[in-house]
Order: C-alpha cells, then sequence, then structure tokens
C-alpha cells in the first residue's frame, strides 16, 4: 500500500523476533506426502531456519524500491508480552522419512509476497 501511495507508514513490533518464514504450497505439498503414508506420524513442516521480522521487512521495501526507514514505526504496544525471539522448525524427521524440503528460499518468498500484494492492490484500486 505505501508503495502505491495509499498508505504513509506502517506500525510494526518486535524486529528482531525470528521465525521459520515457509511457502505455504509447499507445506501443502508435505501434507500430502503425510497423508500418503499406511501408518499416521507427527511431522514438523518448516523450512529449518530463520530470518527476523526486520529481514523481512528489510527485503520487502528493497523489492519496491523503498527504504524502510523511511515507512516502518515502531510500537511498543505491538510486543507481545510472552514473546518467543526465534522459532525454528526442526525438518530433519521430514526430510528423511518423506524426502521433503521446502525449495522456495527465504528472498524469494518475500518476493512472491510482494509482488502477489502489489497485484491484488492494483487489481483493487484501478475499478
Amino acid at each position: 500500500m505505501i508503495k502505491l501511495g495509499l498508505l504513509n507508514k506502517i506500525k510494526l513490533g518486535n524486529l528482531e523476533a525470528k521465525r521459520d518464514w515457509g511457502y505455504a504450497p509447499e507445506y501443502v505439498e508435505a501434507m500430502w506426502l503425510m497423508l500418503q503414508q499406511e501408518k499416521p506420524e507427527d511431522y514438523v513442516i518448516a523450512t529449518g531456519e530463520t530470518h527476523s521480522v526486520k529481514e523481512f521487512v528489510e527485503l520487502a521495501f528493497e523489492i519496491v524500491g523503498l527504504k524502510w526507514e523511511n515507512y516502518v514505526e515502531i510500537d511498543k504496544k505491538l510486543f507481545r508480552p510472552a514473546e518467543v525471539f526465534e522459532l525454528r522448525g526442526e525438518i530433519r524427521k521430514i526430510k528423511e522419512k518423506l524426502k521433503w524440503q521446502p525449495k522456495v528460499r527465504f528472498d524469494e518468498l518475500v518476493r512472491i509476497m510482494v509482488e502477489n500484494d502489489l497485484n491484488d492492490l492494483k487489481d483493487k484500486y484501478k475499478k
């Protein structure tokens, strides 16, 4: 919305929180593989790597040619009281047993998300 001039600022909480960001279509593929097994088991679907919210923000703004520092405000009210600093999935079991692993890397995931949002917004506001 900022790139298209529909918003001036965005408020965010803890930019240092690290998350295991993954691509949903690949996660659906992993779920399908689980359902094909003779015996049900628990698996963790994840990428096995973490990136901070700040890394996500920096890359998203870079993709649209803007400096994130000019548009992002940190709002302490948006910090979670019981924040888990780092969430990373352990994917050893799903890789070994189901031969599944993520293919879409973090930078590609951010690009896919940003480009999809831009296209959706352009379609919505050109009417």
